[in-house]
């Protein structure tokens, strides 16, 4: 094709194309740019960095924290009822009473609890990376925090877990414990922290 053998219509229609295409490639940009800022805001910087990394690359993470998402969405989670709550609250309180005397009980039992909760909830609880990937739906500032709980716990298993390491635990259980039963003035009216 001969540039000047163009005549004005066919260099208009070459340019508009051009300028669709670039624009085009600039809204994917800004929709990929929000979608990233959305799932990062939701599932908070270091769940948002673990499903990168754990996805390979941004857009496998972003699919699998959308997934995460839909997956939820699915569930029909619910409230717990106030009797619910306040069996909950009594059951957290007499858990983390029991941690003087047997901390690697009572993390055991912290971990049950956990696990309770979220069926009364509406989650299932099948392994343990399903149950954090749910949870991190709707609790991402806390899910961290269940990680970690939960790494103890296991460590505690093998006797690798020192007190202080259980006791970092069931802080860790009770923060996502206050979270899902939505009621911390329950749970902190408990005794004092473990």
């Amino acid at each position: 094709m001969n540039i000047p053998a163009l005549n004005t219509t066919e260099l208009g229609i070459i340019i508009a194309c051009a300028v669709l295409v670039v624009a085009g490639i600039a809204l994917l940009l800004v929709l990929r740019k929000r979608r990233t800022e959305r799932l990062r805001t939701q599932f908070g910087g270091a769940e948002y960095d673990r499903a990168v990394v754990k996805g390979g690359s941004q857009r496998h993470g972003e699919a699998g924290l959308q997934g995460r998402n839909d997956r939820v969405e699915a569930l029909h989670l619910r409230p717990l009822a106030l009797g619910d709550r306040a069996r909950f609250a009594e059951s957290w309180r007499s858990v983390q009473g029991r941690f003087v005397d047997g901390p690697g009980g009572a993390v055991a039992e912290a971990d049950q609890l956990l696990r309770d909760v979220m069926t009364t909830r509406g989650y299932p609880v099948t392994d343990f990376e399903q149950r954090a990937a749910d949870v991190s739906v709707d609790h991402p500032l806390v899910i961290e925090n269940y990680r970690k709980a939960h790494e103890i716990a296991l460590h505690q298993t093998r006797g690798q877990a020192s007190t202080e390491d259980l006791r970092q635990a069931m802080i860790h259980y009770r923060t996502l414990f206050e979270d899902l039963t939505g009621d911390t003035d329950l749970a902190r009216a408990s005794a004092a922290p473990a």
